[in-house]
């Protein structure tokens, strides 16, 4: 397990395995997405796309039209997890997702 981030008050800490079952709520369709950004997807391309999962803020970065990693979550009690490069790998909530699970969310991504 890698040290916690740094710039995140223990008492407000999410984990990344909370973050990353908020988006399988999302993939097997027990919970609603919506986006939080005036952008698309496709209009970003490349940066950061922003989601709302039922009062959960999630930022995903989309790198060329394709999901690469969660930048930072906030969850409706003020709770955050964010991204640390120094991270190592497993410890990003998109990490833990399966293949398929991946695939699925980038779909769900594509379409709001």
């Amino acid at each position: 397990m890698t040290a916690p981030h740094p710039s995140i008050p223990a008492a407000l800490r999410l984990t990344a395995r909370e973050v990353s079952q908020v988006l399988r709520e999302v993939i097997f369709e027990r919970s609603s997405v919506t986006r939080a950004c005036s952008q698309t997807w496709d209009e970003i391309y490349a940066g950061h796309f922003q989601v709302d999962i039922g009062g959960w803020f999630i930022s995903i970065y989309n790198d060329c039209d394709e999901l690469d990693y969660c930048e930072e979550c906030v969850a409706p009690d003020g709770r955050r997890w964010a991204f640390d490069s120094g991270d190592r790998f497993g410890t990003d909530p998109i990490a833990l997702l399966s293949t398929w699970e991946l695939v699925t969310l980038e779909q769900i991504l594509k379409k709001l």
